[in-house]
């Protein structure tokens, strides 16, 4: 997942940070990098925070990226990245995260719900983030009933405590061993 997703960032990256004159050149592929790297970490913070509904309905694109919790809290990070690593100015800075991460986000939302692009699959993005922890559930089963508002007849068959659990462990596993665990998961 991480080397699309640093494909995403390329794709949205042109205006943002290959053209800001805020960005020296030769830091256009490390701020880009340092973008993909705030997604997952974000994701998987979220998950490993038992935000799971949040970051589902996102995926999912049951919810706009505009506004969006998950998205802010991201795009934040992303922030507080481009000016403690980067040095940018905070305007600049500013304008960047608040343009990047939600436009990213929104493309990285529109491939995963599009079923005719086999790159992207709400299955593959949480078994990366979450060290494969996600693996035989019915992600688009939980999504509908998401969609749906969650056990709308009280019968008490949707138990989201236990996707939270699966979720968020694999999550936290997946941050104590890094970003080389997230890669050794990605790639075998």
């Amino acid at each position: 997942m991480l080397e699309q997703l640093l494909q995403l960032v390329q794709e949205h990256a042109q205006g943002a940070v290959v053209n800001n004159p805020a960005v020296p050149n030769e830091q256009n592929q490390a701020v880009m990098q340092a973008a993909s790297e705030s997604i997952t970490n974000g994701l998987q913070q979220e998950l490993a925070n038992g935000n799971t509904e949040g970051v589902l309905s996102l995926l999912g694109g049951h919810t706009s990226t505009e506004g969006n919790p998950v998205v802010n809290n991201i795009s934040n990070n992303f922030l507080d990245t481009l000016l403690q690593k980067f040095n940018l100015d905070k305007g600049a800075a500013t304008q960047l995260a608040g343009s990047l991460i939600p436009t990213v986000l929104g493309s990285l939302v529109s491939k995963t719900n599009d079923p005719s692009n086999s790159h992207f699959s709400l299955d593959g993005i949480l078994g990366s983030l979450t060290g494969g922890a996600s693996s035989g559930l019915d992600l688009n089963g939980i999504l509908g009933k998401l969609k749906s508002g969650l056990d709308t007849n009280g019968d008490g068959n949707v138990d989201l405590g236990d996707l939270k659990n699966i979720l968020s462990n694999g999550a936290k596993g997946q941050q104590e061993g890094g970003i080389g665990g997230m890669l050794k998961n990605l790639f075998g």
